[in-house]
């Protein structure tokens, strides 16, 4: 299984970003994938997750109305994408596979003026 994020970087506030996990190793349309962020000093939280099929999503109080997770089974990626960021969602992010422990390497996200 391999997770492979991208898309990540400085960027002021108010910016956007769009982040993107490149998977193989697994039936990726079988699986819930997840992003997860974890900020300087802080524990890593969910900020999103995207059902198989990408009928269903799933958003953090924090991120809701921000953040729109999105999935393209065709090609084994899923994304995040980032508006009206702030400094709060400087973090490091990672794509997860639900169920299975699989995380990617993590890409940095710095929101910084």
């Amino acid at each position: 299984v391999q997770l492979v994020e991208s898309g990540g970087g400085l960027v002021q506030p108010g910016g956007s970003l769009r982040l993107s996990c490149a998977a193989s190793g697994f039936t990726f349309s079988s699986y819930t994938m997840s992003w997860y962020r974890q900020p300087p000093g802080k524990e890593r939280e969910l900020v999103a997750g995207i059902t198989g099929s990408g009928g269903s999503t799933y958003y953090a109080d924090s991120v809701q109305g921000r953040f729109t997770i999105s999935r393209d089974n065709a090609k084994n990626t899923v994304y995040l994408q980032m508006n009206s960021l702030n400094f709060e969602d400087t973090a490091v992010y990672y794509c997860v596979v639900n169920g299975k422990g699989y995380w990617g390497q993590g890409t940095q996200v710095t929101v910084s003026s």
